[in-house]
């Protein structure tokens, strides 16, 4: 059973009492819902791949489904981490192009 303190927050009728009870409950899972998103944005924000992208995705959608965060927040996560990928492929075709690309002699 939870243990609640009451002591600074005084509900009266039994249902105040419960539904403090729940609340706790509620504002537990919401901080780890939370807490699990921000940790995957951080990994895909400093290592951007495909599947880190994905978890971080899902796990947005899932605290928006849940109304742990408000789904335009979701939206903009989304947004930010398809715009990364973006930006890191579009640096390793640049990578790979000029690779290929023979190199010519300078002052020529």
């Amino acid at each position: 059973m939870l243990n609640v303190d009451y002591t600074t927050l005084m509900p009266v009728t039994k249902t105040a009492k419960r539904a403090l009870r729940g609340s706790f409950k509620k504002a537990k899972n919401n901080k780890v819902i939370i807490s699990k998103l921000e940790i995957a944005v951080r990994v895909a924000k400093k290592h951007p791949s495909k599947e880190a992208t994905s978890k971080a995705v899902s796990l947005a959608d899932k605290a928006a489904k849940k109304h742990t965060i408000h789904k335009n927040k979701a939206a903009r996560i989304k947004s930010m981490l398809s715009r990364l990928n973006v930006v890191v492929l579009n640096h390793a075709r640049i990578q790979k192009r000029n690779k290929n690309k023979p190199s010519s002699p300078k002052g020529i």
